[in-house]
Formats: C-alpha cells, sequence, structure tokens
C-alpha cells in the first residue's frame, strides 16, 4: 500500500465476501488498491457472508479487515468503516425468517462484536441493517443514539428500510434529541426491474430506490443515499452474467441503448458510466462496489472518476 490518491473517491469498497470467496491475499490486493486510489469507505456487515461460511454465520468480512488494519500501520486512519446490525441469522438455516434484530441489547453486542473483529474501538458509520418490526422503532433509535453518546460510532444509517419508517425514526430521534439517521442504504442502478416483480431479484421489499426515496434524498438537507448491487453482478459488460428476466422489457432497451452510446463515445465501459451516472445525479447516490479481481476494480475506479457534463447526464435519463 502506497500514499493514498489526493483526489477522494465518493464511491465505498464493499468488502461483503472478503474472507469468504475472496481469500486474503485477494481482499489484501483489493484494499490496497482502493486506498491507493483515492478510496476511503469500506463497507460490510456482521452477517457477511453468512450464506458462504460452512457454519452459516457471518463475522468472516469483519474479520478479514481486522487483519489488514493489523497488517497496515496507518490504514485505519485512511479509511472510514460502514458496517450493519440486523441480519445475522438466529441460527443456521434461519435467515431470513428469524434474524437477531435490533432489540438494545443486540446492538450493543453486535456493535461489541463488529469492534473486536475489526481491531478498532469505533465505527464511522452504522447501519440498521433492515427493519425489525417486532422491536419499538424508540428502542432501536435509541439504541443507535446511545453507541454515538458513548463515541463508539459516528453516525447512524437505515438500510433496507420503508421511507414512512425512515420518516418516523428520524422524528423519534428528534423528539428525544437524540442523532437523527442521516443516510440511508438500498439497491439502485441505471437499469430498473419491473415494479411488481422486483421479490423476484431481491428479497427485501423496501430494499430498492424509488421516485420517492430520490425526492427525499434531495429535500432532506444532510441526508445521504448509498446503493448496493449498482453494477448488477457484472451484467452491463458481462456475457456471462444475464439480466434476471425482471428487466426484460422495452425501458430496458431503450436505456442499454443510450448507456452503449456513451460508452463508446467515451471510450470507457458500460460499468463506468453507470458509476459516473450514479455520482452525476441529482441527488447523487454513493454506489457500493463489489468487485473480485483488480481490473474489475480499476474499471469502477475509472467510473469514479469519469465526469458527465448536464448533456450527458440527461442523454441517459431520457430513455424509459
Amino acid at each position: 500500500m502506497t500514499s493514498a490518491h489526493t483526489d477522494q473517491l465518493q464511491v465505498a469498497l464493499g468488502a461483503m465476501t472478503f474472507g469468504t470467496r475472496q481469500d486474503e491475499a485477494t481482499s489484501f490486493a483489493l484494499l490496497d488498491q482502493f486506498v491507493d486510489a483515492g478510496g476511503s469507505w469500506i463497507d460490510t456487515a456482521n452477517c457477511y457472508a453468512f450464506w458462504e461460511s460452512p457454519d452459516g454465520r457471518g463475522g468472516a468480512s469483519e474479520t478479514m479487515l481486522g487483519r489488514w488494519f493489523a497488517a497496515r500501520p496507518g490504514a485505519r486512519d485512511r479509511v472510514q468503516i460502514s458496517t450493519k446490525v440486523g441480519c445475522e441469522p438466529a441460527g443456521p438455516g434461519t435467515y431470513p425468517e428469524a434474524t437477531e434484530g435490533l432489540a438494545a441489547a443486540t446492538v450493543e453486542r453486535a456493535l461489541e462484536e463488529s469492534l473486536t473483529r475489526l481491531g478498532t474501538d469505533h465505527v464511522e458509520l452504522y447501519w440498521a441493517h433492515r427493519d425489525d418490526r417486532g422491536t419499538p422503532l424508540e428502542e432501536t433509535v435509541g439504541a443507535f443514539a446511545a453507541q454515538v453518546d458513548a463515541g463508539r460510532v459516528g453516525r447512524v444509517g437505515l438500510s433496507n428500510y420503508a421511507l414512512w419508517r425512515v420518516e418516523r425514526a428520524r422524528g423519534i430521534a428528534a423528539q428525544h434529541g437524540w442523532v437523527t439517521p442521516s443516510a440511508l442504504q438500498l439497491r439502485h442502478s441505471y437499469l430498473q426491474p419491473r415494479p411488481l416483480v422486483r421479490d423476484a431479484v431481491h428479497d427485501h421489499r423496501f430494499g430498492w430506490v424509488t421516485d420517492e426515496v430520490l425526492d427525499y434524498a434531495t429535500t432532506e438537507p444532510g441526508w445521504e443515499l448509498w446503493a448496493y448491487s449498482p453494477l448488477l453482478s457484472g451484467a452491463y459488460d458481462r456475457d456471462d452474467r444475464p439480466l434476471p428476466q425482471a428487466y426484460d422489457h422495452p425501458g430496458t432497451t431503450r436505456r442499454l441503448a443510450a448507456l452503449t452510446t456513451l460508452a463508446g463515445d467515451l471510450g470507457v465501459s458500460r460499468s463506468a458510466v453507470v458509476v459516473a451516472w450514479m455520482l452525476a445525479s441529482t441527488p447523487p447516490v454513493r454506489p457500493i462496489l463489489g468487485v473480485s479481481t483488480p481490473a474489475q476494480l480499476a474499471d469502477a475506479v475509472a467510473g469514479a472518476r469519469l465526469r458527465l457534463t448536464p448533456a450527458q447526464v440527461a442523454a441517459l435519463d431520457e430513455p424509459w
């Protein structure tokens, strides 16, 4: 790992399969490459990646990051950690029906375990991974606020939440004088599936960026929108990664044509243009880049450095 690039990237590196699908050498190489390129945000979760683990439990990703920090003196000071609680299975084979939830005791315990695995005393952003309707929202919001007050968490985010629950959580925080959640993480990309069949693609009912979400993020000051799966598992540029059937509609054909034209004009990949489009949109959206090779990461970084003109953004937004 060399000295960091001075122009900080406005994307996050997704570490979901570090320690499971990606071994230590690959994980370390991608982390080094990302930070050297000017990246700072690394996104993980306490449940990653339980579906890849022999015992069906999470923690491998955070453990791998902790080993990287230990092997790279000064690395912790150059990055910002985004991790989550709420989706760790309650037992083997219980996801998604039964997970750890977001009770106050669970949030405190899970954060302590995450900090131990990461080898740090704080994280910059702590997310409720998905809503827990079985726990009073006031209890969950208060639990996260207590960790901020204790200095173990910098900011609070909500992931896979219905927007009305987001607003209610923020109202509860304001009522009590607690820290207010300031980030929302959902699935988002340039192409969109047909709304009525989204559940065939994704198991979080409210885990999608909608027009209402974009309007909310544009209107609310200090609110930040993050997006996972922005590159659709490589489907923009890989023939071996076909789009799910839910994307088979005329809007996809028209938007792919616009994307292909602009990528050809700029001499970059379609994936790179998608990353640039997300950062140039109103509101801007921070993509979480899930990559497994240095070439994939270099391509995504090229997109993060690409600056689209308003006319180019409009050309991408027009077809539906």
